[in-house]
């Protein structure tokens, strides 16, 4: 690991970030990818390592020990299901979601499902093809920590946080969805329900 400080989005400021995420060595052009067993069989460094699932899964046994001490997380790769890790979610100190590509939304649903129905409180992290143009969506499904793309600003990203001031629909962050929200004197005129709307 480098002693150059990356930075993140958390809790709407930017912040030195204290996670190392470990990743495959990418392939060569042309080369082939790394197999799963190779993934699996990666070494995990000292200090804060946020590590795949596959990571995980293989070398669990010797790594509870750090994930107890807080020193371990995940990352959740978009074609995985976050419902593997039900029974180990009270071990991760934060579960990050990988974007390999800012158009590939499946991330979402990861984040929502880890939320919503696994009931995961602890920081969900969205890491890999982050832009500003997507935190405002993803803090919407439950996400609280951003890993942008390092070529662009992240103080500009962190203005795509507040790009709207109201929702319509009921989320995570809003559990209620503006029709509900908004007080109407709405009466019945001639048997019209929706008169003044």
């Amino acid at each position: 690991m480098s002693d150059v400080k990356n930075l993140i989005i958390k809790g709407r400021e930017v912040v030195e970030d204290s996670w190392h995420v470990l990743r495959a060595p990418e392939a060569a052009d042309g080369g082939v990818a790394p197999e799963a067993d190779a993934i699996a069989a990666l070494p995990v460094p000292a200090g804060k390592v946020i590590v795949p699932v596959a990571v995980w899964n293989a070398q669990r046994e010797s790594l509870l020990a750090r994930a107890e001490a807080g020193e371990i997380g995940v990352w959740i790769a978009s074609d995985e299901r976050p419902e593997a890790l039900k029974d180990d979610l009270s071990k991760f100190a934060v579960i990050a979601v990988d974007f390999p590509k800012f158009t590939d939304g499946r991330g979402y649903s990861i984040a929502y499902n880890l939320r919503t129905r696994l009931g995961w409180t602890g920081e969900l992290r969205a890491i890999g093809d982050v832009l500003r143009d997507q935190l405002f969506s993803m803090q919407r499904v439950g996400f609280d920590a951003y890993a942008t793309r390092p070529d662009r600003s992240i103080h500009d990203a962190l203005k795509g946080l507040s790009d709207f001031s109201e929702t319509y629909q009921a989320s995570v962050d809003q559990k209620v969805p503006l029709f509900r929200r908004h007080a109407r004197n709405v009466g019945v005129k001639d048997g019209d329900a929706g008169y003044g709307i």
